[in-house]
């Protein structure tokens, strides 16, 4: 097998955000693949230690990428102020035979510097167009894990375990290693904390994350970290906003200061995304929504709703609002260029991240999050079926059937983009659903 089927048959996805199946990312030709490095939302560390401690394997994987595409340029994109990582990056390369190939691009430590369309313009100059991706510019871009796994999917090895970060007010702040399919509470309690009843859990960053409703879920290929705080406090009162106060609250209260525009991370690119044109809709009942289209360039980043509105609004809900009521009614933003460029005061207008961690009241629990040799053995895991973008994986093995920790259990539908799933203990199959497939230990 190549190196694209080999990606395929281990299943490995972007290790982070949606998680796009990667053999189908690096099937395409590209001028530049960028490393995402930043991890650019507060507390989570799982990015920076991985380079660190799995140097060689990440800078291997991320250029045996990088042929793949025909990219032509290996750029690592991580923040300047990991400097012992960058001058261990650096020496790595050398010492591997790829530094003619790779190079580490230094990033501002500012908020958000991972998100992949601010990354692209920070490492090549290049502008994604609006409702792009970075491939529309030459670019493919993988995050440091996905480049582990790449390697390790070389050597013929399946994804089966997970990095994950614990971090927030907790006794013990740590990242850990754990199989796929682990129940999330069995990670959480590795905190130092039994009873969660007074906490509340976010599921990812502080920032893009959200407060999880319940902890009986089990841990996909694409966490990345769990930030617990009490539940009083005030990040998860805001978080946990609903729709309907919103909305109430921002049409009562926006006073068109336009400080989330000015701040939006996709305006400053050159785009049209302009929250507060969006707070200023919500006032209206119009018949015609289409001139809301604009709404789908918004990222999340939630920059707008949990750092720029100086009354603490809701501008990334109203977006999503107005998203909604577009795809009910089968509308889509027709960009009026293909060519953009970034506006003139993004320099002076970026987020630094310590000013962003103090605004979110997180400043006490910015600490060192050390990566572990602990382990988690779960006696029963759960294997979603859809932990990706693209169709469910089908499962191919039966209830009451023995499998062996990383032997295949789901296959991408044929014609399809997808997934394949591998199990991460050994046991057998106790149940399969519509939604995942279960194995029990011994």
């Amino acid at each position: 097998m190549n190196l694209i089927e080999q990606i395929k048959a281990s299943g490995v996805i972007g290790a982070g955000g949606a998680g796009f199946p990667t053999h189908a990312k690096l099937s395409a030709q590209a001028d530049y693949i960028l490393m995402n490095g930043a991890e650019c939302e507060p507390l989570l560390r799982v990015d920076q230690q991985l380079m660190d401690v799995y140097a060689d394997d990440i800078i291997q994987g991320f250029a045996m990428a990088g042929r793949a595409t025909g990219a032509r340029e290996a750029i690592i994109g991580i923040k300047k102020k990991h400097a012992a990582v960058i001058a261990r990056l650096k020496e790595r390369t050398c010492a591997l035979g790829v530094g003619d190939y790779v190079r580490v691009g230094e990033l501002p430590d500012v908020y958000p510097a991972g998100d992949e369309q601010v990354l692209v313009y920070e490492l090549t100059g290049r502008v994604v167009p609006e409702a792009g991706i970075p491939i529309h510019v030459g670019c493919v871009v993988v995050n440091s894990e996905t480049a582990l796994n790449i390697y390790r999917a070389a050597q013929g090895q399946p994804v089966t375990e997970k990095f994950i970060t614990l971090a927030g007010d907790i006794p013990r702040r740590l990242t850990v290693k754990v199989p796929v399919g682990t129940p999330i509470i069995d990670v959480l309690r590795l905190s130092g904390i039994e009873d969660f009843a007074n906490y509340a859990v976010i599921d990812g960053g502080p920032m893009m994350g959200p407060v999880m409703s319940d902890l009986s879920g089990y841990v996909t290929k694409k966490n990345k970290g769990f930030v617990i705080l009490a539940k009083d406090h005030a990040l998860i009162r805001q978080k946990s906003t609903t729709m309907d106060q919103a909305k109430r609250v921002n049409r009562a209260t926006c006073e068109q200061c336009r400080m989330c525009t000015d701040l939006c991370p996709r305006y400053l690119l050159g785009h049209h995304m302009e929250p507060h044109k969006t707070m200023r809709a919500m006032n209206y009942n119009f018949g015609d929504i289409s001139g809301q289209a604009y709404t789908q360039l918004c990222c999340q980043c939630n920059l707008c709703e949990l750092f720029s509105c100086p009354a603490g609004l809701h501008p990334k809900m109203a977006n999503l609002y107005f998203k909604g009521q577009l795809a009910d009614a089968g509308v889509r933003y027709q960009p009026p260029s293909d060519h953009y460029e970034a506006r003139h005061m993004r320099d002076y207008r970026m987020v630094p991240s310590k000013r962003l961690i103090a605004r979110l009241g997180l400043r006490d629990y910015d600490a060192p999050a050390p990566l572990t040799d602990e382990t988690v053995t779960p006696d029963v895991i759960r294997i979603m079926l859809r932990q990706h973008v693209g169709a469910p994986a089908v499962p191919q093995v039966t209830v009451g059937q023995r499998v062996a920790t990383g032997e295949r259990i789901a296959d991408i539908p044929a014609e399809s983009l997808g997934c394949t799933m591998h199990s991460s203990i050994s046991g057998t199959v106790s149940a399969i659903t519509a939604d995942y497939i279960e194995v029990r230990r011994g």
